[in-house]
């Protein structure tokens, strides 16, 4: 008998799967687990029939997403053909990387300057390439996030050349803001640099240090202003620092889709001042209320827990701000600002919808150190 249904159930799900509405829910179903969110994946993928024949048409990003494609169809013994392009097999091998070269690279949502902005990547800052078209690329950043920048903002390189990158004597800017100048001492300037950059080591000259953009521009900046990458992303979580970071801003700017110490939106603050203690986290409010251990009431919330606000009736996240202390919290809200939590006092704004604590969590999904970070070192 239980031979007999198993049988029956194998033959249900064959004779499931013989129209494309029957195959796109199939392939709906394996989205849902692999690539459910638009802004870390890419899969656009259409089913159509040729007789009994389904056709699977579309693109996605990488390889083992094709794979897990066919992967699925077989296991539910469809008889298909995949016409399905893989966007990262068509790269050149000299351009399947790109390090950015500007202190901030500005990414956006479509490929064109009038496009909204999607975030910013920093100097030194690996990108994975996905497309290439006029003037721009499409690239995953280490977080995951694709968005498109434009190609003069990066130097192209080989998995080779990654490779070589990882194992250079690099430096990371540790101060707000600084320039890198011509000469020691001097007011001609390479570049700005920010938070966060990443310069390759050329040589040291008493208090000054000779460094180099991906690029290959070479320039001064004192060496107080940076630290050994490899030294650097030694350090475990200090929320202290990450605090510091965040009050460094106050009174900057919002900008949506900023993502650095010049100009941030809220998201962004957290990835800011996160990222200055070595720590990676995901790129919108809504993908970082996902991530961490869950604090059920604002009371019980310790320095630097994220906290998260949006619509109550829907629970939608769309805000996220740092707590401090004492019902204080730091975010950015048309500039970086502190508020209370408590509905009592006069600076209150806000109720949290949910609340994520990072210190413990590091590791876990969506959460990274940067020197566990494959894009940065060789594993």
């Amino acid at each position: 008998m239980i031979k007999r249904l198993f049988v029956i159930m194998t033959v249900v799900a064959v004779a499931i799967a013989t129209s494309a509405a029957d195959v796109d829910s199939v392939l709906k179903g394996l989205k849902a687990r692999i690539a459910p969110d638009g802004r870390v994946a890419i899969w656009n993928v259409t089913t159509t029939m040729d007789g009994d024949i389904a056709v699977i048409n579309g693109t996605v990003g990488y390889q083992d997403q094709l794979d897990a494609i066919n992967a699925e169809l077989e296991s539910y013994n469809i008889n298909y053909k995949n016409n399905i392009k893989v966007l990262a097999n068509e790269i050149a091998a000299n351009e399947q990387w790109a390090l950015v070269k500007l202190s901030i690279a500005t990414l956006r949502c479509e490929p064109k300057h009038s496009s909204e902005i999607a975030t910013q990547a920093l100097m030194g800052m690996p990108l994975r390439v996905i497309e290439i078209g006029d003037d721009w690329l499409r690239v995953q950043c280490p977080d995951n996030y694709i968005a498109y920048v434009p190609e003069s903002s990066v130097k192209f390189m080989s998995q080779q050349d990654l490779d070589s990158w990882k194992c250079a004597e690099r430096y990371i800017v540790t101060i707000y803001d600084d320039q890198l100048v011509t000469e020691p001492k001097g007011d001609e300037t390479v570049s700005d640099l920010v938070l966060g950059d990443i310069l390759n080591f050329v040589k040291k000259k008493g208090k000054w240090m000779q460094l180099a953009t991906p690029d290959g521009r070479t320039g001064w900046v004192k060496s107080s202003s940076v630290e050994n990458f490899d030294k650097w992303v030694q350090q475990n979580i200090d929320l202290k620092k990450i605090e510091k970071t965040a009050r460094r801003m106050m009174g900057s700017s919002y900008l949506w889709g900023g993502t650095s110490t010049k100009v941030t939106d809220c998201s962004g603050l957290a990835k800011v001042s996160y990222f200055s203690n070595g720590i990676i986290l995901q790129r919108d409010a809504s993908q970082q209320a996902l991530t961490g251990l869950k604090i059920n009431d604002w009371h019980e919330a310790q320095l630097c827990d994220l906290l998260f606000f949006g619509n109550s009736a829907t629970g939608r996240v769309t805000h996220v701000g740092l707590y401090l202390r004492d019902g204080k919290y730091i975010h950015c809200s048309g500039q970086v600002k502190i508020n209370d939590l408590n509905p009592d006092a006069p600076d209150y704004l806000y109720s949290p919808l949910s609340i994520s604590r990072i210190n413990g969590m590091i590791g876990t999904k969506g959460i990274v150190y940067v020197r566990n970070h494959g894009w940065y070192f060789k594993k």
